[in-house]
């Protein structure tokens, strides 16, 4: 049985309770993927040769229901997370999704989820009336012919506008734009994104590229360096540097001299941030990983459906973090980037 009432006995996050590794880094951030599914087939995370007609997915018995998924994030919140995110594949293919909003937004979390954003417009509104606070949507390129190009499946950017439009207009704005950039793919897509999205209030975020999992054949000379990008912008749209808003912030940010806004790096590849990640990921079917770049995961889901009470499950929980000294991007070589890690589609970006 579930031991509800011992809940009320733990202290809250930045109390006793609160975990951090061998490292020093406290737990702050959790990322919980709800489907391993997703709509699109993009080549750096999905390629549709491996994720194809014969991929055999997840049945939903195997995943964590959403009870489960309640529960090990309250516990997870009693360690210290303050930021929750929901993630997949693509979350919005999880159906009823608004009933685990409605669910996650009674803890003491900033509540956000991340999408591509093709069922973002059908969704909006009910996700924040359940509580929902942000989104982050992806869109790696404004131009079709690009656009199709990277998905895989001939989605156009058009639906995603019309989803990060119905966002804004449902609450769950600024919305931040996740643009994963690839040489020789859509650099040169970054400066016509940064002016789509200058001025209007929304946050355009530059992604390396970066080797997640193993079957979307990353190379480094694929990597276009993010201060390349960032230069790029300045030429035409100068930009200054903004102090970070807390202490493990991934994007490293920006803004427009002129008052347009900002823009945010995410340069794991050249300029990793390891040291500050306060980050635990789990996948829909309950293994919990401490890197993005892991390469096994711990079965938390055999807690949550055997006899163990949430205590013993806290205790276990404070143990994975405590002996936790992951720092993959700072110590990235040939053969570590080689090694057959988690794919991004299981636990989310």
């Amino acid at each position: 049985m579930i031991d509800r009432p011992t809940r009320a006995r733990f202290n809250g996050p930045g109390m006793r309770n609160s975990a951090h590794d061998r490292l020093g880094r406290p737990l702050r951030d959790l990322r919980i993927s709800v489907t391993d599914r997703c709509n699109l087939r993009c080549s750096y995370c999905m390629p549709k040769e491996i994720f194809g007609r014969d991929y055999r997915f997840l049945d939903r018995a195997s995943m964590l229901s959403f009870e489960e998924i309640e529960r090990l994030a309250s516990l997870l919140v009693e360690l210290g997370v303050t930021k929750l995110r929901l993630t997949g594949g693509e979350p919005l293919l999880r159906a009823d999704l608004s009933v685990l909003v409605r669910k996650l937004a009674a803890l003491p979390v900033d509540l956000a989820m991340t999408t591509n954003g093709l069922l973002l417009a059908q969704h909006a509104p009910e996700l924040a009336d359940a509580g929902l606070g942000r989104v982050t949507v992806s869109l790696d390129a404004l131009d079709d012919t690009t656009f199709k190009t990277t998905n895989g499946v001939g989605a156009t950017a058009r639906r995603v506008l019309d989803g990060i439009d119905a966002a804004a207009d449902a609450g769950l704005g600024p919305v931040k734009i996740n643009m994963v950039v690839r040489r020789g793919v859509n650099e040169h897509c970054v400066l016509p994104m940064a002016r789509r999205f200058h001025g209007t209030g929304h946050a355009f975020r530059i992604i390396e590229y970066m080797d997640v999992g193993h079957t979307n054949g990353w190379r480094l000379d694929e990597v276009v360096p993010a201060r390349t990008l960032l230069e790029e912008i300045d030429r035409v749209l100068p930009l200054e540097p903004v102090a970070p808003a807390y202490r493990g912030e991934v994007a490293r940010r920006w803004r427009y001299r002129d008052g347009g806004g900002e823009i945010g790096v995410i340069a794991s590849v050249t300029k990793p941030f390891c040291g500050d990640c306060s980050r635990v990921r789990v996948s829909s079917d309950g293994k919990l990983y401490t890197c993005l770049f892991a390469t096994d995961g711990h079965d938390v889901r055999s807690w949550l459906r055997g006899p163990v009470e949430d205590r013993v499950i806290l205790e276990r929980l404070r143990g994975l973090w405590s002996r936790r000294t992951d720092r993959y991007s700072e110590t990235r070589s040939a053969v570590s980037a080689g090694l057959p890690k988690v794919e991004m589609s299981y636990i989310g970006g």
